[in-house]
């Protein structure tokens, strides 16, 4: 039976056509409550290109975030055909709330061509078998975190997530930036390519800004730093079915200036590189 976390997702990324290249998408739902999750206009950001580019498929976009989402209400996406080339097509997306851009986006589409191939190799990391999942996680450190947020926190998520190695969430100690999580949606079974590309771009924002967060015995819980995505690139490589395990292996080769830069590569779980992502965050120290 399908989770009915995953199916409001695929509900949210079932947008609304208002009018010619005009969308809209529902604000509530996914992995947050406070504000609208990065991913998640990403995602719909993507599904509104798509519906001007029935033939083509997507193989980069880049986002800048310029304002929280508001889940109260919903978004509006508007789609610029900026190009339709004999073999790549570009759209800009622009997501407005309350009259004001909260992302813009470009992203180019590319017929099926051959061309050599080469790709660095997975990471030998162990597998999701036995690793507990994001649900078991979280029961375990329920404890950790104040009553009036525990029904937000254990509430069921639509991706499934297994960390290779979790982190405490309160005063962890400094760590190498390196990170791996295995995750899946078992609901993307049967869903088409593009819908593929939409599911892996609401997950490719999970966890990726935490890296930045490991050198300095820093997570969201510790109180100290004031985190946001700031911009998100994302390229995909080959074909995805996101109903199975994809290893998601990212670094923070840098930090500084109150931002994080975090890097990130997808991969199947039979090894092949199925896509690869870039971002910077906001990481301002909270002011005592």
């Amino acid at each position: 039976m399908t989770d009915a976390s995953a199916e409001e997702l695929l509900d949210l990324l079932n947008i609304e056509a208002l009018e010619v290249d005009l969308f809209r998408g529902t604000g509530a739902g996914g992995e947050t409550t406070k504000r609208i999750f990065g991913g998640h206009v990403i995602a719909q950001a993507l599904a509104a290109a798509y519906r001007t580019v029935p033939d083509r498929l997507c193989h980069s976009l880049h986002a800048y975030f310029i304002r929280p989402g508001d889940p109260a209400i919903p978004v509006i996406y508007q789609v610029d055909r900026a190009r339709d080339g004999g073999s790549f097509t570009t759209r800009r997306v622009v997501a407005i709330q309350h009259g004001k851009q909260i992302l813009n986006m470009s992203a180019s589409f590319h017929v099926q061509e051959d061309g050599w191939e080469y790709q660095h190799s997975m990471p030998d990391v162990p597998g999701p078998e036995g690793l507990l999942n994001r649900e078991e996680l979280r029961d375990k450190y329920i404890d950790q975190i104040p009553e009036k947020l525990h029904a937000d926190f254990l509430r069921k998520r639509p991706i499934e997530i297994r960390e290779v190695a979790p982190r405490a969430l309160h005063n962890p100690p400094p760590e190498e930036d390196p990170n791996h999580l295995w995750f899946r949606m078992q609901a993307a079974h049967e869903q088409g390519p593009q819908m593929q590309h939409c599911l892996l771009a609401y997950a490719s924002d999970m966890n990726l800004l935490g890296s930045s967060l490991r050198p300095h015995g820093l997570t969201w819980f510790t109180g100290e730093v004031m985190a946001a995505s700031l911009d998100h690139a994302l390229w995909f490589h080959a074909p995805a079915q996101f109903a199975d395990w994809h290893l998601y292996s990212m670094d923070a080769p840098f930090t500084g200036g109150a931002r994080g830069f975090n890097r990130g590569s997808i991969y199947s779980q039979s090894g092949t590189l199925i896509a690869s992502v870039a971002q910077e965050g906001l990481m301002r120290p909270y002011k005592k």
